[in-house]
């Protein structure tokens, strides 16, 4: 199946052959959870702080479906 993922700001080093503006399409097994995911593409789990699944907070043992798009934001800090 295949899902979209698009990573911001820091995590954007670990996707370096796609476009920074873009997602990029994953083909994963059914069933396959947001870290497993994570983990095929390179990204630290240990950096990412805020995870979306289709525009909604969701945790890293979420199971992804055909079609999902997956947000990951690292730590964020401002003033």
């Amino acid at each position: 199946m295949q899902v979209e993922l698009k990573v911001f700001a820091t995590l954007r080093k670990y996707l370096p052959d796609h476009p920074l503006d873009q997602s990029v399409t994953v083909t994963v097994e059914p069933h396959t959870t947001v870290s497993q995911l994570l983990e095929k593409t390179g990204v630290p789990l240990d950096k990412v702080k805020i995870i979306m699944v289709n525009n909604r907070h969701a945790d890293l043992d979420q199971r992804l479906v055909e079609g999902d798009r997956v947000a990951a934001f690292p730590p964020v800090a401002g003033g």
